[in-house]
């Protein structure tokens, strides 16, 4: 983060960092820079150091910039997808015959990137669950080069200490990498925590409109930004201007969406509990989930998404998710439109007969910032 921004609140960051007017026109919203090449004053005569925009684009680094100011990084990168940005930290932190740590609760594609495409390559993975600190401690060995965390996880909502996690890291000489999409960073700040690198899917809460595709990565550490910034021009998996452009639009009204986000779930969740044909509600803002009191202390408050279980089996919770009609059955999240799915026959599917295995009983929602009436009726005749 610039010194420009360090002391401003994370609203103002969200606005103006990354986001300079225009020195030719005074525009306020940065260009859409849709370029490839640009002219260079002399060989090697670089203007404001742009070459050839799978490199640099002056759009990208203003969403770079921004990304990196509102994680409290040194260095933000954009790509073309969350798991884009996945597959470039990976290659650049291991290599063949290195280990690493992952949720037993954890994204499908995040998965199946590691047991499908990386294992393929020569590195290892064994599963943990994160909530406990002890079995993440057991489960690193010599060859572990990472530690893989998403909190809260997608999507049974598990809670992990990151500051704790960060010590077993830092002792076992390991980098920490978070995925912090369900948060944002405006409910939680993993590199204040120990983090090395936090993991984003901008298609999610800091898109915020369901109408781009992306991802970022951010970490505090230079040299390990040079790394991956070496690694994402010669992978070359980058978010394009337009994208870029998108997904910075959308993170100015960020802090104001989560806010409402979360007021929106808190109501849901309260429904829920009460519903004789729900059987258990994940939410980390009730004090009876386990991972409550370090959600309370990690978190500004407990974001949008809620999981829950229904009598009647896995046909019960897909009629639910069929009977719908406000919350949008589909896949994705983070979105001011209530979405809701079926997890272990879409989003997570490709866990299926594994230990990330879901519960078939299963229900996700992503809570919009609709009026919560509306949701809630919604729900009730969902549920019949």
């Amino acid at each position: 983060m610039s010194d420009q921004h360090s002391h401003q609140s994370f609203e103002t960051r969200a606005i103006h960092a990354g986001n300079t007017a225009d020195p030719l026109t005074g525009a306020v919203v940065p260009p859409i820079y849709q370029v490839s090449t640009y002219k260079q004053d002399g060989v090697g005569g670089l203007r404001g150091g742009y070459e050839y925009s799978r490199s640099a684009n002056p759009t990208r680094t203003a969403l770079e910039e921004n990304l990196a100011a509102l994680e409290g990084g040194r260095r933000g990168l954009a790509f073309a997808s969350g798991l884009a940005a996945e597959d470039c930290l990976l290659r650049a932190l291991l290599a063949p015959g290195d280990h690493v740590v992952i949720p037993n609760d954890a994204y499908g594609g995040t998965f199946r990137l590691f047991a499908k495409v990386v294992q393929r390559w020569g590195v290892d993975f064994s599963v943990a669950n994160t909530s406990d600190v002890e079995a993440v401690r057991g489960a690193v060995n010599d060859r572990t080069k990472l530690i893989w965390v998403e909190t809260p996880s997608n999507p049974l909502l598990g809670i992990t200490d990151i500051e704790a996690i960060a010590g077993v890291a830092r002792q076992a000489g390991v980098k920490l990498v978070v995925d912090n999409t369900f948060a944002s960073p405006y409910l939680q700040q993993p590199l204040a925590l120990g983090a090395d690198v936090v993991v984003h899917s901008l298609t999610k809460y800091m898109g915020g409109h369901s109408d781009v595709v992306g991802g970022a990565l951010v970490t505090a550490d230079e040299a390990l930004g040079e790394e991956l910034a070496y690694h994402q021009n010669a992978m070359g998996a980058v978010a394009g201007p337009f994208d870029s452009w998108i997904v910075l639009r959308g993170i100015k009204t960020l802090a104001v969406r989560m806010d409402r986000h979360s007021e929106n779930a808190e109501k849901i969740v309260e429904m829920l509990t009460q519903h004789p044909k729900v059987t258990q509600v994940l939410y980390p803002g009730l004090p009876e989930h386990p991972g409550h009191e370090i959600a309370a202390k990690q978190m500004r408050s407990f974001g949008g998404m809620i999981s829950f279980r229904v009598e009647g089996g896995e046909e019960a919770a897909v009629e639910v998710c069929n009977r719908a009609q406000l919350f949008t059955l589909g896949e994705s999240l983070g979105g001011v439109e209530s979405l809701i799915e079926h997890p272990g026959r879409m989003t997570h599917a490709s866990v299926a007969g594994s230990a990330l295995e879901v519960p078939a009983d299963l229900v996700r929602l992503s809570v919009g910032i609709e009026n919560v009436d509306d949701l809630l009726a919604d729900l009730r005749q969902a549920l019949g």
